[in-house]
Protein backbone atom coordinates (compact mmCIF):
# COMPACT_ATOMS: atom_id res chain seq x y z
CA UNK A 1 0.00 0.00 0.00
CA UNK A 2 1.36 3.33 -0.68
CA UNK A 3 1.47 5.98 2.12
CA UNK A 4 1.70 9.42 2.20
CA UNK A 5 2.76 11.79 4.96
CA UNK A 6 2.07 15.85 4.42
CA UNK A 7 4.22 18.05 5.38
CA UNK A 8 3.06 21.51 5.32
CA UNK A 9 3.80 24.85 7.19
CA UNK A 10 0.46 26.37 8.23
CA UNK A 11 0.02 29.88 9.11
CA UNK A 12 -2.90 31.99 11.56
CA UNK A 13 -5.23 32.18 7.69
CA UNK A 14 -7.35 29.15 7.60
CA UNK A 15 -7.99 29.55 3.89
CA UNK A 16 -4.10 29.62 3.02
CA UNK A 17 -3.66 26.12 5.07
CA UNK A 18 -6.59 24.49 3.43
CA UNK A 19 -5.82 25.51 -0.11
CA UNK A 20 -2.06 24.16 0.64
CA UNK A 21 -3.36 20.67 1.94
CA UNK A 22 -5.77 20.57 -0.68
CA UNK A 23 -2.97 20.91 -3.09
CA UNK A 24 -0.63 18.85 -1.20
CA UNK A 25 -3.78 15.98 -1.04
CA UNK A 26 -3.73 16.12 -4.88
CA UNK A 27 -0.11 15.50 -5.53
CA UNK A 28 -0.59 12.47 -3.36
CA UNK A 29 -3.90 11.30 -4.98
CA UNK A 30 -2.08 11.72 -8.42
CA UNK A 31 0.77 9.42 -7.25
CA UNK A 32 -1.51 6.63 -6.25
CA UNK A 33 -1.61 7.19 -2.19
CA UNK A 34 -4.35 4.96 -0.70
CA UNK A 35 -3.77 6.82 2.55
CA UNK A 36 -3.00 10.13 3.03
CA UNK A 37 -2.03 12.35 6.70
CA UNK A 38 -1.88 15.66 7.49
CA UNK A 39 -0.10 17.22 9.80
CA UNK A 40 -1.14 17.83 13.52
CA UNK A 41 -2.73 21.83 13.59
CA UNK A 42 -2.94 21.67 9.36
CA UNK A 43 -5.70 24.33 9.64
CA UNK A 44 -4.36 26.71 11.88
CA UNK A 45 -1.01 27.87 13.59
CA UNK A 46 -1.98 31.33 15.21
CA UNK A 47 0.46 33.89 16.74
CA UNK A 48 -1.49 32.88 19.99
CA UNK A 49 -2.67 29.27 21.64
CA UNK A 50 -6.22 30.43 22.19
CA UNK A 51 -6.34 31.35 18.35
CA UNK A 52 -7.75 27.59 17.80
CA UNK A 53 -10.39 28.30 20.28
CA UNK A 54 -12.31 30.40 17.57
CA UNK A 55 -12.10 27.76 14.92
CA UNK A 56 -13.68 24.96 17.52
CA UNK A 57 -16.26 22.76 15.63
CA UNK A 58 -18.96 20.07 17.12
CA UNK A 59 -18.05 16.78 16.43
CA UNK A 60 -19.55 16.06 12.73
CA UNK A 61 -20.37 18.91 12.32
CA UNK A 62 -18.18 22.24 11.08
CA UNK A 63 -16.31 23.36 7.86
CA UNK A 64 -13.09 21.73 8.62
CA UNK A 65 -14.72 18.38 8.83
CA UNK A 66 -16.36 19.26 5.21
CA UNK A 67 -13.16 20.23 4.00
CA UNK A 68 -11.59 16.63 5.21
CA UNK A 69 -14.57 14.48 4.05
CA UNK A 70 -14.79 16.30 0.18
CA UNK A 71 -11.15 15.55 -0.21
CA UNK A 72 -11.30 12.21 0.62
CA UNK A 73 -14.45 11.60 -1.53
CA UNK A 74 -12.69 13.44 -4.50
CA UNK A 75 -9.27 11.99 -4.56
CA UNK A 76 -11.15 8.50 -3.03
CA UNK A 77 -8.51 8.01 -0.67
CA UNK A 78 -8.39 7.12 3.33
CA UNK A 79 -7.25 10.58 4.69
CA UNK A 80 -5.90 11.49 8.59
CA UNK A 81 -6.61 15.16 9.03
CA UNK A 82 -3.69 15.93 11.29
CA UNK A 83 -5.46 17.69 14.27
CA UNK A 84 -8.49 20.21 14.61
CA UNK A 85 -9.89 21.71 17.47
CA UNK A 86 -13.15 20.04 18.03
CA UNK A 87 -15.80 21.70 21.03
CA UNK A 88 -15.69 20.00 24.77
CA UNK A 89 -18.81 19.57 27.03
CA UNK A 90 -18.74 20.87 30.80
CA UNK A 91 -17.05 23.77 32.59
CA UNK A 92 -14.53 23.65 29.95
CA UNK A 93 -16.64 24.19 26.97
CA UNK A 94 -15.67 27.60 25.07
CA UNK A 95 -12.06 28.17 27.03
CA UNK A 96 -11.00 24.94 26.23
CA UNK A 97 -10.76 22.20 23.02
CA UNK A 98 -10.23 18.64 22.02
CA UNK A 99 -7.00 18.30 19.83
CA UNK A 100 -8.40 16.08 17.61
CA UNK A 101 -7.54 13.07 14.75
CA UNK A 102 -10.39 12.13 12.52
CA UNK A 103 -10.07 9.64 9.91
CA UNK A 104 -12.07 9.54 7.00
CA UNK A 105 -12.80 6.79 4.19
CA UNK A 106 -12.97 7.16 0.78
CA UNK A 107 -16.20 8.00 0.56
CA UNK A 108 -16.08 10.64 3.35
CA UNK A 109 -17.19 8.78 6.13
CA UNK A 110 -15.51 9.61 9.49
CA UNK A 111 -14.37 6.26 10.55
CA UNK A 112 -11.89 6.79 13.61
CA UNK A 113 -11.85 9.95 16.01
CA UNK A 114 -8.75 10.12 18.39
CA UNK A 115 -8.10 13.51 20.98
CA UNK A 116 -4.76 14.30 22.20
CA UNK A 117 -3.77 12.64 25.41
CA UNK A 118 -0.94 13.25 26.48
CA UNK A 119 -0.55 17.52 26.46
CA UNK A 120 3.00 18.95 25.56
CA UNK A 121 4.57 21.32 28.20
CA UNK A 122 8.34 22.35 27.68
CA UNK A 123 10.20 25.52 29.06
CA UNK A 124 14.04 25.57 28.94
CA UNK A 125 14.11 29.53 29.72
CA UNK A 126 13.63 30.41 26.00
CA UNK A 127 10.95 28.68 24.71
CA UNK A 128 7.50 28.09 26.41
CA UNK A 129 4.65 26.05 26.06
CA UNK A 130 1.82 24.24 27.94
CA UNK A 131 -1.26 22.88 25.80
CA UNK A 132 -3.08 22.24 29.08
CA UNK A 133 -4.16 26.20 28.56
CA UNK A 134 -6.64 25.73 25.90
CA UNK A 135 -6.63 21.99 25.18
CA UNK A 136 -8.50 19.36 27.21
CA UNK A 137 -6.38 15.77 27.13
CA UNK A 138 -8.59 13.26 25.80
CA UNK A 139 -8.61 9.27 27.41
CA UNK A 140 -9.44 6.97 24.76
CA UNK A 141 -7.02 5.34 22.55
CA UNK A 142 -8.36 4.58 19.00
CA UNK A 143 -7.74 2.70 15.92
CA UNK A 144 -9.29 1.74 12.41
CA UNK A 145 -9.16 -0.97 9.77
CA UNK A 146 -8.23 -0.07 6.49
CA UNK A 147 -8.80 -2.69 3.73
CA UNK A 148 -5.88 -2.23 1.26
CA UNK A 149 -5.95 -2.69 -2.40
CA UNK A 150 -3.37 -5.17 -1.87
CA UNK A 151 -5.84 -7.08 -0.24
CA UNK A 152 -4.35 -6.75 3.47
CA UNK A 153 -6.69 -5.78 6.01
CA UNK A 154 -4.45 -3.15 7.66
CA UNK A 155 -5.16 -2.24 11.50
CA UNK A 156 -3.64 1.31 12.29
CA UNK A 157 -3.21 3.35 15.84
CA UNK A 158 -3.74 6.89 15.92
CA UNK A 159 -1.79 9.52 18.38
CA UNK A 160 -0.24 13.02 18.11
CA UNK A 161 2.97 14.54 18.16
CA UNK A 162 3.59 14.64 22.57
CA UNK A 163 2.07 11.34 22.85
CA UNK A 164 4.98 10.28 21.21
CA UNK A 165 7.16 9.92 24.20
CA UNK A 166 4.81 7.68 25.86
CA UNK A 167 5.64 4.26 24.69
CA UNK A 168 2.40 2.19 26.60
CA UNK A 169 0.20 3.66 24.58
CA UNK A 170 1.58 2.62 21.47
CA UNK A 171 2.28 -1.08 22.90
CA UNK A 172 -1.40 -0.60 23.51
CA UNK A 173 -1.94 -0.23 19.88
CA UNK A 174 0.79 -3.46 19.28
CA UNK A 175 -1.03 -5.50 21.45
CA UNK A 176 -4.50 -4.84 19.99
CA UNK A 177 -3.40 -5.98 16.31
CA UNK A 178 -2.10 -2.79 15.05
CA UNK A 179 0.56 -2.94 12.13
CA UNK A 180 0.52 0.53 11.37
CA UNK A 181 1.13 3.81 13.26
CA UNK A 182 0.25 7.34 13.23
CA UNK A 183 2.01 9.99 14.10
CA UNK A 184 0.19 13.63 12.62
CA UNK A 185 2.86 16.04 14.38
CA UNK A 186 4.23 19.83 15.51
CA UNK A 187 8.22 19.34 16.89
CA UNK A 188 9.45 21.59 17.91
CA UNK A 189 12.56 22.57 16.22
CA UNK A 190 14.20 22.40 19.78
CA UNK A 191 12.68 19.03 20.77
CA UNK A 192 12.62 17.45 17.23
CA UNK A 193 16.66 17.89 16.28
CA UNK A 194 17.44 16.10 19.96
CA UNK A 195 14.65 14.00 19.78
CA UNK A 196 12.19 13.30 16.84
CA UNK A 197 13.54 9.92 14.51
CA UNK A 198 14.67 8.32 17.69
CA UNK A 199 11.85 8.19 19.13
CA UNK A 200 10.03 6.90 16.51
CA UNK A 201 11.78 4.13 14.94
CA UNK A 202 11.98 3.28 18.82
CA UNK A 203 8.58 3.31 18.68
CA UNK A 204 8.75 1.38 15.22
CA UNK A 205 11.34 -1.63 16.49
CA UNK A 206 9.58 -2.00 19.12
CA UNK A 207 5.74 -2.70 18.01
CA UNK A 208 7.69 -4.33 15.02
CA UNK A 209 5.54 -2.01 13.36
CA UNK A 210 5.41 0.82 10.56
CA UNK A 211 5.15 4.35 11.45
CA UNK A 212 4.02 7.47 9.70
CA UNK A 213 4.62 10.75 10.91
CA UNK A 214 3.47 13.78 8.94
CA UNK A 215 5.00 16.77 10.70
CA UNK A 216 4.88 20.64 10.56
CA UNK A 217 8.06 21.72 8.90
CA UNK A 218 9.38 25.75 8.85
CA UNK A 219 9.08 28.70 9.87
CA UNK A 220 5.66 29.62 11.01
CA UNK A 221 4.46 33.76 10.87
CA UNK A 222 4.15 33.47 14.49
CA UNK A 223 7.95 32.95 14.61
CA UNK A 224 7.92 29.42 15.69
CA UNK A 225 9.83 26.75 14.41
CA UNK A 226 8.78 23.31 14.04
CA UNK A 227 11.11 20.50 12.94
CA UNK A 228 9.93 18.68 9.98
CA UNK A 229 10.80 15.74 8.45
CA UNK A 230 8.19 13.79 7.85
CA UNK A 231 8.95 9.90 7.63
CA UNK A 232 7.91 6.78 7.12
CA UNK A 233 9.51 4.07 9.04
CA UNK A 234 9.04 0.27 8.21
CA UNK A 235 9.47 -2.73 11.53
CA UNK A 236 12.43 -3.14 11.42
CA UNK A 237 13.77 0.96 11.79
CA UNK A 238 14.60 1.64 8.98
CA UNK A 239 13.35 5.05 7.00
CA UNK A 240 11.92 4.56 3.73
CA UNK A 241 10.99 8.08 3.23
CA UNK A 242 11.34 11.71 4.38
CA UNK A 243 11.65 14.88 3.75
CA UNK A 244 13.91 17.90 5.67
CA UNK A 245 11.65 21.55 5.35
CA UNK A 246 8.98 22.72 3.76
CA UNK A 247 5.64 22.00 2.28
CA UNK A 248 5.76 18.69 0.42
CA UNK A 249 4.32 15.05 0.07
CA UNK A 250 6.53 12.04 1.26
CA UNK A 251 5.40 8.87 -0.23
CA UNK A 252 6.54 5.31 0.56
CA UNK A 253 5.14 1.36 0.08
CA UNK A 254 4.81 -0.40 3.02
CA UNK A 255 4.63 -4.54 2.59
CA UNK A 256 2.13 -6.43 4.80
CA UNK A 257 4.27 -9.93 3.70
CA UNK A 258 7.48 -8.07 4.60
CA UNK A 259 5.73 -6.68 8.21
CA UNK A 260 4.87 -10.48 8.83
CA UNK A 261 8.01 -11.78 8.02
CA UNK A 262 9.59 -9.61 10.65
CA UNK A 263 7.10 -10.44 13.09
CA UNK A 264 7.81 -13.96 12.73
CA UNK A 265 11.58 -13.78 12.42
CA UNK A 266 12.02 -12.01 15.94
CA UNK A 267 8.25 -12.34 17.70
CA UNK A 268 9.51 -10.09 20.46
CA UNK A 269 5.85 -9.37 20.61
CA UNK A 270 4.73 -13.26 21.88
CA UNK A 271 8.14 -12.77 24.56
CA UNK A 272 6.27 -9.88 26.33
CA UNK A 273 5.81 -10.89 29.89
CA UNK A 274 3.86 -7.23 31.41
Amino acid sequence: MKVAAIQMVSTGDVADNLAQAATLLAQAAQAGAELAVLPEYFCLIGRHDSDKLALQEAFGSGPIQDFLAAQARQHGLWLVGGTLPLRTEGDDSGTHVFNSSLAFDPQGHCAARYDKMHLFRFDNGTEAYDESRVLQAGSVPAQFALPSRDGHRWNIGLSVCYDLRFAELYRHYAASGADLLLVPSAFTHTTGAAHWEVLLRARAIENLSYVLAAAQGGTHPSGRQTWGQSIVIDPWGAVLAQQAQGPGVVLADIDAAALAQRRVQLPALQHRLL
